[in-house]
């Protein structure tokens, strides 16, 4: 087993699988700075996986399913934002019911449009996100020039071209956007007069509307950018990482992505290693060759598939030091008279 080539592999999968919890968990950050306890990051993303799907076979192009997605998206966010701002419910109750919703409405409104099991058609073509060759990478592009395999031409190269093809190339637009987002939010939240604001209705929402801001117009503007965010996330796993949407393929994301939130203690940069960190367990979750490489005994497939979820109980449980969230976080607004 070639190491190199086998690492590469790995941390491109780790790359490709941590894009979706990526961006679930900058939503979470923007809505919980804002005060907003956001458990239905899973309804989103999946309800935005599905009409990105649906919307991207019906027209036969993805960028239509990704703006659909994202306004499916954005509706159920909107949905909680009317709950949980306007109507000063329980935060909690809120997005487990978002949760539940979407997890149902999917799969009936899947069987009715297409009468498959409560799945899309799989997607090819212009109704799915291709890998961005970026200059200079050798992609399929010298490979049909040449006549030769792209895995011998990426083998005779050097290690630096072949870090660069394999595993900076290669990506769908959606993963580079996720990994853009990162410096974005942290731009955003600590160098705007909005990000200020944003975390200032997070810590003491009184104070803000002493000042004459709106503390229901930034918690709604905050409500938007998650619903943009997840829309992206659930829209690459159905035309980005898979070809199709299927019941329930979000599979936990959205738990694990608050899981990530908390442990990087509400801060982009370490969410950005954190999701990592989840999405390298993902990837050796599918390269059991690897794990068993460095163990002396064979690893239960199980065991392995079942690691992102240990480790989110894990940090929810409070094992990796203590986490303070926004000290008016989950709590309504009720402005004085």
């Amino acid at each position: 087993m070639d190491t190199f080539s086998t690492l590469i592999q790995v941390l491109d999968s780790t790359l490709r699988l941590a894009t979706p919890l990526l961006l679930a968990c900058l939503a979470g950050l923007f809505s919980e700075r804002s005060g907003i306890f956001d458990i239905g990051l899973e309804a989103k993303m999946l309800v935005s996986a599905f009409f990105s799907a649906a919307f991207a076979y019906t027209t036969g192009s993805v960028w239509i399913g990704l703006m659909a997605g994202v306004a499916a998206s954005i509706v159920f966010a909107g949905i909680h934002g009317i709950a949980s701002i306007t109507f000063r419910g329980n935060q909690l109750i809120s997005g487990v019911a978002l949760n539940f919703l979407a997890s149902g409405m999917t799969v009936l409104i899947a069987q009715s449009w297409f009468h498959q099991g409560g799945r899309t058609p799989s997607l090819m073509g212009g109704a799915r996100f291709e890998g961005v060759e970026l200059p200079f990478a050798i992609g399929p592009t010298e490979a049909a020039e040449t006549g030769r395999p792209l895995n011998q031409l990426i083998a005779e190269a050097g290690p630096l071209q072949q870090l660069y093809s394999e595993l900076i190339s290669g990506h769908s637009v959606l993963v580079y956007i996720a990994l853009l987002a990162v410096p974005a939010t942290w731009w955003v939240l600590y160098r705007t007069r909005f990000g200020l604001r944003l975390r200032a209705v997070g810590e003491n929402p009184a104070a803000v509307d002493t000042a004459g801001i709106s503390v229901v117009g930034l918690r709604y503007s905050s409500m938007i950018i998650v619903g943009v965010l997840c829309g992206l996330a659930g829209a690459y796993l159905a035309t980005g990482l898979q070809a199709g949407f299927v019941k329930d393929m979000t599979a936990g994301r959205g738990y694990i992505a608050l899981a990530a939130l908390i442990f990087a203690k509400w801060r982009p940069w370490h969410a950005l290693g954190a999701c990592l960190l989840f999405g390298l367990l993902q990837a050796l979750a599918l390269r059991t060759d690897v794990v068993e490489a460095f163990f002396p005994f064979k690893m239960p497939v199980q065991l392995l598939d079942s690691m992102p979820y240990i480790l989110t109980v894990v940090i929810l449980a409070g094992f990796v030091g203590k986490a303070i969230p926004p000290r008016a976080g989950g709590q309504p607004y009720v402005k004085e008279r």
